[in-house]
């Protein structure tokens, strides 16, 4: 009878045991991915208005720290080489920014580079080695080393440059120049400017063909795109720069985006609330699409498959399949979505929330939202850096 009795009880704390572990593993997502004990991840928010880098622990989906960085930090970008991320502070109106370089294995600000006046972008070159960084108040391109960590050269660019951009090969640098309404073509290796296309009212935003073939530059104080062919030379041909085509889009275009495989481009038209389809190799604009209140960033999957994307003007990030032609979806997140990025691995998506300060961090398998993590005041961009420790 007593042993009856102690096996009634065992059996009950079994059913205890199971019915409270139950809940538990439901809410551990099935399919998150299982990384490595040296594996680090982290996706760095510039915010503006605090002066700060949140830094965002993608392993564990949490808010890592805060790191002061200087004066209104305005973009950011991850090594392709060292465990190393780059902030730009734009500093006080008038005055002079910096380079703020982030040591990722600990989170702190390792070194400061002294740039020029209203530094607004960074570009890397693919070997990681040095940076270029348009100072819009100087109406100059700084090129950053860093290895040594500091400018190497000033070079002049138009008026008001918004980003300038390396070529993959190395060969170009062209400079969009928001307040000059003109592409300005530069020779990296001597520091001297090829060839200046007038006529693209507000140019910003420069994207370059991954085999350096031609720029498109978004014209965003109008409604068009330019495309140059850059200068090719080899043993059987040369071609010089060439202006190839102005195309029309919406209104507003402010941001491009490349497919991964570069078989086409998608601008963001932001007054027009679109997105434009154009087709790369024959400088085609396939069509226009409604898509969202004020977009202004576009993200394509790995795949080729889907573009995600941010609308200013609202609490949403859109879904486009690329291979049907529409909108297919959209996913809530926080008040003013402006900034995209991917973690590693894809399966997640951050979409900074310029209004709302926080980070929206969706998971791409369900295109569900999964969390809401806090930022600083005004966060304006992101960037993702992933490594493992030696």
């Amino acid at each position: 009878m007593i042993r009856n009795s102690r096996s009634a009880v065992a059996r009950g704390w079994l059913f205890a045991l199971i019915f409270l572990a139950l809940p538990l593993s439901a809410c551990r997502p099935p399919d998150f991915p299982q990384y490595p004990a040296n594996y680090r991840e982290y996706a760095y928010v510039t915010n503006g208005g605090s002066g700060t880098v949140t830094v965002v622990d993608v392993v564990d989906v949490r808010v890592d720290r805060e790191i002061a960085v200087g004066q209104n930090p305005v973009a950011v970008a991850a090594s392709p080489t060292r465990n190393e991320v780059y902030v730009v502070n734009s500093g006080a109106e008038g005055g002079t920014g910096a380079l703020a370089v982030i040591d990722a294995e600990h989170n702190r600000v390792a070194a400061t580079i002294p740039l020029h006046r209203e530094p607004v972008s960074i570009d890397l070159d693919r070997a990681g080695e040095l940076a270029y960084v348009a100072n819009a108040g100087s109406n100059s391109v700084s090129v950053v080393d860093l290895k040594t960590r500091r400018e190497v050269a000033q070079i002049g660019a138009g008026e008001q440059p918004d980003a300038a951009r390396i070529a993959p090969d190395g060969k170009t640098l062209v400079v969009a120049n928001r307040g000059g309404n003109s592409v300005t073509l530069i020779d990296p290796a001597t520091g001297r400017v090829r060839t200046v296309f007038e006529g693209c009212p507000g140019a910003a935003d420069p994207v370059i063909m991954p085999d350096s073939s031609k720029a498109f530059v978004a014209c965003s104080d109008g409604h068009q795109v330019m495309v140059i062919g850059l200068e090719r030379a080899n043993e059987h041909s040369s071609e010089p720069d060439r202006l190839e085509t102005l195309m029309d889009v919406g209104r507003g275009p402010v941001n491009l985006v490349l497919k991964p495989d570069s078989g086409e481009l998608f601008v963001s038209n932001s007054l027009s609330d679109s997105i434009s389809e154009v087709v790369t190799n024959s400088d085609d604009v396939g069509g226009a699409y409604m898509i969202g209140d004020g977009p202004v960033r576009g993200l394509v999957s790995s795949d080729n498959g889907l573009l995600y994307v941010a609308n200013l003007r609202s609490q949403y990030v859109t879904l486009y399949s690329i291979d049907d032609g529409r909108r297919v979806g959209a996913i809530r997140v926080g008040d003013g979505p402006s900034a995209l990025a991917f973690s590693a691995n894809g399966y997640l998506l951050f979409a900074v929330d310029s209004r709302s300060g926080d980070v929206a961090v969706v998971r791409t398998a369900t295109q569900s939202l999964f969390t809401l993590l806090p930022a600083g005041r005004d966060p304006n961009a992101i960037a993702d850096k992933a490594f493992k420790l030696r």
